[in-house]
């Protein structure tokens, strides 16, 4: 790896992947937030392979030189099918879709803020409403029979949902915290 001036960078003249306005200003913003943390591909002499639009964000962000990768190994024709299947290779991975939707609501709960991920905020929205919806049905459950019935649960039992906790407890007291993690760190990720 090694810094290259901006100015000493070949694009690819026959570049079939193309880069709209938008995606541009996610790049920016990615590069204002995170650094130039992906480097761009070049040969020996400073012909991009793969990172064309992480250039262009650069150019446009004022920066002067970038971290690139020299690649020297490929042929010819290796470079011209590599340049096809970067950008192609990446369009056929998915997303578990819960996941996400965790990673993402994680990310809020720090205050970060989610368009400097590169997903649209209806994107995000979707996948909130699907994760917070999910398994959600109308039934007959009746709260005034229920709130007739002895209390199941007292002060200080916890009860185990899968892989969370809950305590019957005032959450004001530091003593109810402490039982319910049990010694443990909350795992926000």
């Amino acid at each position: 790896m090694k810094i290259v001036p901006l100015e000493k960078l070949v694009p690819y003249q026959n570049n079939a992947r193309t880069h709209s306005k938008e995606q541009i200003l996610k790049l920016r913003s990615s590069l204002r937030e995170f650094g130039f943390v992906n480097p761009v591909l070049i040969d020996r002499d400073c012909n991009i392979i793969a990172g064309h639009g992480r250039v262009e964000a650069a150019k446009l962000e004022g920066m002067a030189e970038i971290p690139c990768v020299l690649v020297e190994h490929l042929t010819e024709a290796q470079k011209k099918a590599y340049i096809l299947a970067d950008n192609r290779l990446a369009m056929d991975a998915g997303w578990d879709k819960e996941l996400l939707a965790l990673k993402l609501e994680g990310l809020k709960e720090l205050n970060f803020d989610l368009n400097l991920t590169g997903f649209e905020a209806a994107e995000i929205e979707q996948l909130f409403s699907n994760i917070h919806c999910k398994d959600i049905a109308d039934d007959d459950f009746d709260v005034d029979a229920a709130l007739e019935k002895p209390a199941v649960s007292k002060t200080g039992d916890i009860w185990l949902l899968g892989r969370h906790r809950l305590i019957c407890g005032d959450s004001t007291l530091s003593e109810t915290y402490e039982k319910l993690m049990d010694g443990k760190k909350a795992n926000l990720a």
